[in-house]
């Protein structure tokens, strides 16, 4: 009788948690797996269009160079690559050339799925005690899924930006870090995108998302690990100050020329403003208590004032929709993540015109922006008493511990 309950319950626990007979592996991460390994194949022998900068910058750093060292930001303004991300490019030095650069397209790739997985466990825990349905959300994770992945192949492989995929996978640590209440992780993984690629400065509002009695300590963490990392390039070398105003073109189709903006580069407000919509918005979305769309409002802001149009912007467009589509709200079908495909993506292969892709971009930031911070949300809430379904105190502690078993494993 014993075993037979044993069974029942290992056969409930593989059925809430989708594992494959009782191997650690999931259907939903398997799937994914291969899709990711598709769109590897697919882009891969084009890809590595931007990993000579990572080479390039590495190189530099760590050479006795009059151009390299402290004073590399100085001499290479256009290297707007963190230096986390350049010690990281590191690792893949002694290999040969395109060795190397296959293996970091393949480890880059690899993130995109560890992401998933961490998404999926930061909604887990953020509706914690509210009767999460597992399996929903593990439908929901895939679903979003498949579209976040062309994306993340296209920053991992196609342009190699080892900078932008880090930055973005230290946000996803930062986010999951805030759902189970770890403070001062929350700081040191927001330092580090940072450090790993400056415009994740926009995420910083997550910090306000933690409790009051937190916010100074987690600030202090984030200052001083931004402060480690980039004030020696300052110090050693007072014309890094000058990497700051390094301009890129304006192409016809960014948001931008709808504002009337013509310059031929950069304008010199342009990124400070950037920098401004960013934080504000995603402070206002977590003062309305709406923390998961603060990527997607970073990013938002990103493409909506920057000069240029690359596809791998998109990529942190998606991570802000994954966010919101799985931790945000519960629908089953993620509608923002396909949205930001078909409009950002499928407008860039698509549209013909210029003007009307730039349109695009433009009103994809302005109606997401707008459904993040004033569309009705309903956060569904955990129970106040001791009791739950199973009607009492000890019933409701079970479920409760039950779920947190099913919180690490599930998603």
């Amino acid at each position: 009788m014993r075993g037979a309950r044993s069974a029942r319950a290992t056969t409930d626990y593989e059925a809430a948690t989708g594992r494959i007979a009782g191997l650690p592996l999931r259907r939903h991460h398997v799937l994914l797996v291969a899709w990711t390994a598709l769109w590897f194949l697919l882009v891969e022998p084009s890809g590595g269009f931007s990993w000579h900068y990572l080479r390039q910058g590495e190189e530099l750093l760590f050479s006795g160079q009059p151009d390299g060292g402290l004073s590399l930001y100085a001499h290479h303004p256009e290297l707007q690559i963190g230096p986390v991300s350049l010690a990281v490019a590191r690792l893949f030095d002694p290999f040969p050339a395109h060795t190397g650069q296959v293996l970091a397209e393949a480890a880059m790739s690899g993130l995109g799925l560890v992401m998933l997985v961490l998404v999926g466990r930061t909604a887990a825990w953020y509706y914690l005690g509210t009767g999460t349905n597992h399996r929903r959300l593990q439908q929901r994770l895939l679903i979003a899924g498949l579209a976040f992945i062309p994306m993340w192949v296209e920053v991992s492989v196609r342009f190699a930006h080892l900078d932008d995929v880090l930055a973005l996978f230290f946000t996803t640590l930062a986010a999951h870090a805030l759902s189970r209440g770890k403070a001062t992780q929350v700081g040191v993984h927001l330092a580090l995108a940072v450090d790993s690629k400056p415009w994740a400065l926009a995420f910083a509002p997550l910090i306000l998302a933690l409790p009051r009695p937190a916010w100074l300590r987690t600030a202090l963490w984030f200052a001083g690990l931004v402060a480690v990392a980039w004030l020696p390039f300052y110090l050693g070398n007072l014309d890094t100050v000058a990497a700051a105003k390094f301009t890129i073109p304006n192409q016809p189709a960014s948001a931008l020329r709808w504002f009337g903006v013509t310059d031929p580069a950069t304008p010199w407000w342009d990124r400070p403003t950037q920098f401004a919509l960013g934080l504000a918005l995603g402070c206002i979305a977590v003062r309305r208590g709406r923390w998961p769309g603060v990527v997607l409002l970073g990013a938002d802001a990103r493409i909506l004032l920057d000069p240029s149009v690359y596809t791998y912007y998109t990529a942190s467009i998606l991570l802000g929709t994954l966010l919101w589509d799985a931790v945000g709200q519960k629908r089953l079908v993620p509608w923002w993540s396909w949205i930001a495909l078909a409009a950002l993506y499928g407008g860039t292969l698509l549209i013909p015109s210029d003007p009307a892709r730039g349109l695009v971009r433009l009103a994809f930031v302005v109606v997401s922006a707008g459904y993040v911070l004033l569309w009705p949300t309903r956060r569904a809430r955990r129970p106040r008493g001791g009791g739950g379904e199973d009607g009492g105190a000890a019933g409701g502690r079970a479920a409760r511990r039950r779920e947190r078993t099913l919180v690490g494993a599930a998603p």
